[in-house]
Order: structure tokens, then sequence, then C-alpha cells
């Protein structure tokens, strides 16, 4: 196929979630509701971990770096998907849906090993209370909150770099709401066999790692928590970690599925539903699950506001 005949595709359609205008109000008022109650829940958790000086220790310099990727995570797409949703033009330039896939990677990598060092944390915390201090310093969290940006700019270099060699001439129209590399590999009218296998070994090795990495120091946590007599003991312990568990398994089922599932059982439904779960829901619910089922930090925001309405 001969490239000097063919029209270069310098921007992309997304088609969205909806062509119906009442529906694509009702989008725009549910997504701007969930990306404030993202951008409010994360904003106070950082600042209550700040300010609090009881707060200062190995799990919550973790939620601290959850909260401020979790913020930048959803701003990837959800004001750019709020934007479209008010305009008939919903174009994004070629250079702009592959920022856009770049930044998607580096994030949710990177939100993927910091929720691994967390589980570590927990482990270290429930597992070998007398060394938690010892095996969680502020030194080794500093190292597993930079190896998790480190491998999630890896990974994003590599997805990305590749995609700057394809060529796109035909269609132009993206089934999404947003800039996911699987469709857009879809678009290429040049081969994408390297693409793909970047994508999938990448999804394989760095999702498995980041989950196995989990799923290790859980087993240890719930061998303890099992040899635990009392059974307020095993209540309060199971309370700590159900919470990161509730965020692994919704991170990981929608977005490994997503990113690893043959392009055979392709579904626009299925992927617009799964990639609003990892993509908007998470960093929304990361918050509201930390805040309600940890008591120290509900204790935090409560004298928080108590100095607020004193100070008023």
């Amino acid at each position: 196929m001969k490239m000097k005949n063919q029209t270069t595709v310098t921007k992309f359609i997304l088609l969205g979630l909806s062509s119906d205008p009442q529906m694509q109000i009702f989008l725009f008022l549910v997504f701007l509701v969930i990306y404030l109650i993202t951008l409010g829940g994360n904003i106070v958790i950082m600042v209550v971990i700040r300010a609090d000086s009881h707060l200062h220790i190995p799990m919550y310099f973790l939620l601290f770096h959850l909260s401020f990727v979790d913020i930048c995570y959803s701003s990837v797409t959800v004001p750019n998907t709020l934007m479209n949703l008010l305009t008939d033009h919903k174009t994004i330039s070629v250079n702009g849906c592959i920022t856009q896939i770049f930044f998607f990677f580096l994030l949710v990598v990177t939100e993927a090993f910091i929720l691994s060092a967390m589980a570590y944390d927990r482990y270290a915390a429930i597992c070998d209370p007398l060394r938690y201090m010892d095996t969680t310093s502020t030194r080794i969290c500093v190292q597993l909150v930079s190896g998790a940006w480190a491998i999630g700019f890896i990974d994003a270099l590599l997805n990305t770099v590749f995609t700057f060699k394809l060529h796109f001439c035909g269609p132009n129209q993206i089934s999404h709401f947003s800039c996911e590399l699987p469709p857009l590999l879809q678009l290429s009218c040049t081969e994408t066999l390297t693409n793909q296998v970047v994508l999938l070994t990448s999804a394989v090795i760095v999702g498995s790692s980041s989950f196995l990495f989990s799923l290790i120091s859980y087993i240890l946590i719930i061998s303890t928590i099992l040899r635990i007599c009392s059974a307020a003991g095993r209540r309060k312990a199971f309370s700590t970690c159900s919470s990161h568990l509730i965020v692994v398994g919704l991170l990981y089922l929608t977005a490994f599925f997503q990113y690893t599932k043959p392009s055979s059982v392709s579904s626009v439904v299925l992927d617009e539903m799964f990639s609003i779960q990892y993509s908007i829901l998470t960093p929304m619910l990361n918050p509201i699950i930390y805040s309600l089922k940890n008591k120290e930090v509900k204790t935090a925001i409560g004298k928080m506001l108590g100095k607020f309405k004193f100070l008023r």
C-alpha cells in the first residue's frame, strides 16, 4: 500500500458515550459531580495528612501520594470528556491523543505500585509490628514511591514511543470517550504487531508483578489474622485491610481485563463501562473508602472542621 495516495489523519473524533443531547447533559452533570468529589475528597485527605502530626507515619505517607496520583489520574480524561459532552466538535489531535495515552499509562501503573507498597505497609504493620518503623522507614517509603513513578514512566514511554511510527489514514472515529491504546491501534493503516506485543507484555508483566506483590502480602496478612485468638482483634485487622482490598480489586479486575483481552471479544459498551470504572470511579472511591473505613482519618477531619468552625 502506498502512503503517498493516502490521506494523513491529524485529528480523531471521540464518539463518546451517547449522541443524544439530553443524555449528554445528564452525563455531563454526573461526571462533573464525580470529578468534583474526586478533587475535593483527595485534596481533603492530602491537607489532613499534612496538617495532622499524628498521621505522619508510613501508611499515611503512602496514602498522601495515592491521593495525589488520583487527582492527576482523574484529570487526564475527565476534563476533556466534560468538554466534549458540551460541544458538537469532539475532536482531539493525534499528538494530543498519544499524550493522553502516555499520562494514562504513567498514572495507572504508578497507582498500581503505590497500592502494592500500601499492601507491604499493611503486611509490616500486622505481621511484624515490632519492626514496623524500621521496615517502613521514611527512606524505604520514598524509595517505594519513587520506584512506582519510575516504573510508570518506563511503561508509559514503551507503550507510546512506538505509536509515533504509526500512520493513520482511514477512519478517524474512536468509539470511546477518551483516547486509549487498544482502540487507537485499530485505526492504524500500518502494522501494529510491535505495539500489540509491547502492550500485552507490559500489561502482563507490570500488572501481574504488582498484583502478585499485593496478593502475597495479603496471604501473609490473612494467615497472621487467622492466628489471632481474639475475635475482636481479627475484626479490627480485617477492617484495616478491607479498604485496600476493595481499591485493589476495583482497579485490577477492570483494567487488567481491558488491556489483555483479545480484540475479538471487544464490546464498545463493555469497554466503556470498564474504562469508567478504572479511570473515573476508582479515583473518586479511594478517598471515600479510606475516609469511611479509617477511624484516624475521620478523627483528623473532625478536628480540622472543628478548628475551621472555631475560626469562623
